[in-house]
């Protein structure tokens, strides 16, 4: 296990795309993050936060094109006002979405994230899912060592952005066909 500085070191980078789990700063909160097409990262994600297994988590992505496909029309408008930014956004799937990723929900929230840097990390990894940074159920950590005292060694690495200011989850929103958003969170 190792600690970086900054989220776009080469070693981060190649870990991730490798099937590794680390421990980074996401617009809002630190995450524990892993590449979507990695279904062994994934679970291992699920494993070392204790996660229900029939809850999806969010997927950051780099812009839209990263979408599994296209938004329907009545998410385009909620899509434009929100992203980049932390607002995540439940879209519907198709076949193309492993099951590993969105656990039969027929949804899942994705997020482009206002943080440049943080979206440079994910056109070079592809899209990573980013629970919270914590055990499921406990308080988000705000430092890399409350982190670490979740996780210790049983994460491939940790990425050091200084404490998180502003500690709030994403808002979470669904775009439904009526027209209406239903805000989850």
């Amino acid at each position: 296990m190792k600690i970086y500085d900054e989220r776009l070191h080469p070693e981060v980078v190649d870990c991730l795309r490798n099937g590794g789990v680390g421990v980074i700063r996401t617009d809002t909160l630190y995450g524990l993050v892993a590449s979507v097409l990695s279904k062994k990262a994934v679970e291992r994600v699920y494993k070392l936060r204790h996660r229900d297994s029939r809850k999806a988590c969010i997927v950051l992505i780099a812009d839209e094109s990263h979408l599994p496909a296209a938004p329907p029309f009545y998410a385009e408008q909620v899509i434009r006002h929100s992203w980049p930014g932390p607002v995540s956004i439940i879209l519907p799937i198709n076949d193309a979405v492993p099951e590993w990723i969105h656990r039969g929900t027929g949804g899942l929230a994705m997020r482009v994230p206002a943080d440049a840097e943080l979206r440079e990390l994910l056109l070079k990894t592809g899209p990573l899912i980013a629970p919270s940074a914590n055990h499921e159920g406990q308080p988000p950590a705000e430092t890399i060592s409350e982190a670490q005292a979740y996780f210790g060694d049983e994460v491939d690495f940790y990425v050091n952005s200084g404490p998180v200011m502003h500690h709030s989850p994403s808002k979470l929103l669904r775009p439904l066909a009526d027209g209406t958003i239903e805000r989850l969170r």
